[in-house]
C-alpha cells in the first residue's frame, strides 16, 4: 500500500514537473515570437535598403531603391516604409510584405529626413535644397502644406502630443518650432553649429538638439522654449573636431539618451536627469543614426564608413554584434515582423 502511494506521488510529481516544463517552453516560444523584428537600413551610396532579421542578426534581403536614400520612416502599422530618395527629389514607398517599391510621394528638392505624426495621418519631410518642410496626407498621398523654415533643413522632431513640429536648419543654426495646427513657426531657438537631430524627451518637458559642428547637445526647456543647458563630450585620445553629435534617441522611460558621435565612432550614453555621460560605446566607423527595437532591448546604429550596423544591448550597454550591410548605411527603422 505504502509502495503504491509512493509510486503514485512520484508519478504525480513527474507530471507536475513535465507540465511546468511545458509551460516554460510555451512561454519561451511565445516570447521568442514576440521579439522577432525587422530592421530597415538605407544605404546612401548603395542606393538600396538592407532588410535585417533581428532574431538571426543577419541581412535577409537587399532591395534596390532610388538615388541617395537617407531618412526612412515606417507608417503606423509597419506595412509601408517611406524613403527619402534625395537625388531623385521624391519619397519612395516600400511595401514591407512584398519588399518592393509600390509608389512615390512628391516632396521638395533633396528630401533629407521625415517623421510621421503620432496619429499616423501626416508625414512631415525636410527638403534640404528649398528651405521648406512638406506635410503629406498619408491616406491621399497628397501634399497639404509647405512650411518655410531656415537654410538647409535637416532634423525632424515632434512633441509627444503631436502639437509641435521641430525642424533644425543646418546653416541657420536654429531649431524651428512649428504649431502643427496653424503650420506656422512660433519660436526660433538658436543652437550650436550645424544642428542635426531634434528629439523631445518622452514626457515632453525637454527638447534635445544635436549640433554636429558645435559638438554639443542643446537641452531646450519645452515650455519657454529656451536653451537651459548644453552637453559637451570628451573622448580620450580624440580631438574635439572628431566628436560630431548627430543621431539621438531616448529610452521609452526617458532615463537615458543615446547620442551618435559621427567620426568619433562612439555612441554616448547620457543620464537624462543629471545630464552626465555614463559611458562611451565603441561602434563602427562614422556612426550616423540610431533606432531601438520595439521592446527597447537593443539599439541599432548605422556606421557609414565601415558599411555595417552595430547592435547594442541596452541593459548591459555592450555592443553584441556587427552586421555588414550595403554601401554607406545612413538611416534605420525597426518594426515587428
Amino acid at each position: 500500500m505504502q509502495v503504491a502511494m509512493k509510486l503514485s506521488i512520484k508519478s504525480g510529481m513527474r507530471a507536475i514537473a513535465f507540465n511546468v516544463f511545458a509551460l516554460h517552453a510555451l512561454a519561451f516560444a511565445i516570447t521568442s515570437q514576440a521579439i522577432a523584428f525587422t530592421a530597415y537600413v538605407s544605404n546612401e551610396k548603395g542606393n538600396s535598403i538592407s532588410i535585417i532579421d533581428t532574431d538571426k542578426l543577419a541581412v535577409t534581403k537587399t532591395v534596390p531603391v532610388g538615388h541617395r536614400p537617407r531618412g526612412i520612416a515606417l507608417n503606423k502599422d509597419g506595412s509601408e516604409l517611406y524613403i527619402c530618395a534625395g537625388d531623385d527629389d521624391l519619397i519612395q514607398i516600400l511595401d514591407t510584405k512584398k519588399l518592393a517599391i509600390v509608389g512615390t510621394l512628391q516632396s521638395g528638392p533633396d528630401p533629407e529626413l521625415l517623421i510621421l505624426s503620432p496619429d499616423g495621418k501626416l508625414l512631415y519631410i525636410s527638403n534640404e535644397n528649398d528651405n521648406l518642410v512638406t506635410a503629406i496626407d498619408v491616406a491621399t498621398r497628397k501634399a497639404v502644406a509647405e512650411i518655410p523654415v531656415g537654410v538647409e533643413p535637416e532634423g525632424m522632431g515632434l512633441s509627444p502630443d503631436g502639437k509641435v513640429l521641430v525642424n533644425t536648419s543646418e546653416t541657420t543654426n536654429m531649431a524651428h518650432l512649428i504649431d502643427t495646427q496653424t503650420r506656422k513657426i512660433f519660436a526660433n531657438v538658436l543652437v550650436d553649429a550645424r544642428p542635426r537631430a531634434a528629439q523631445y524627451t518622452p514626457d515632453g518637458s525637454e527638447l534635445w538638439v544635436t549640433s554636429e559642428v558645435g559638438g554639443t547637445v542643446s537641452v531646450i526647456d519645452a515650455a519657454s522654449p529656451k536653451v537651459k543647458q548644453k552637453i559637451g563630450f570628451e573622448v580620450p585620445g580624440l580631438s574635439k573636431e572628431a566628436i560630431q553629435p548627430v543621431g539621438l534617441r531616448f529610452t521609452p522611460d526617458g532615463k537615458r539618451a543615446f547620442v551618435a558621435l559621427g567620426p568619433a565612432n562612439r555612441v554616448a550614453v547620457i543620464d537624462t536627469a543629471t545630464k552626465k555621460i555614463e559611458k562611451y560605446l565603441l561602434v563602427g566607423q562614422r556612426v550616423w543614426q540610431l533606432a531601438f527595437t520595439p521592446d527597447a532591448k537593443f539599439l541599432y546604429t548605422t556606421n557609414g564608413v565601415s558599411n555595417d550596423v552595430s547592435v547594442i544591448d541596452v541593459a548591459s550597454l555592450k555592443v553584441v554584434k556587427s552586421i555588414a550591410v550595403g554601401s554607406f548605411p545612413w538611416g534605420v527603422a525597426i518594426a515587428p515582423q
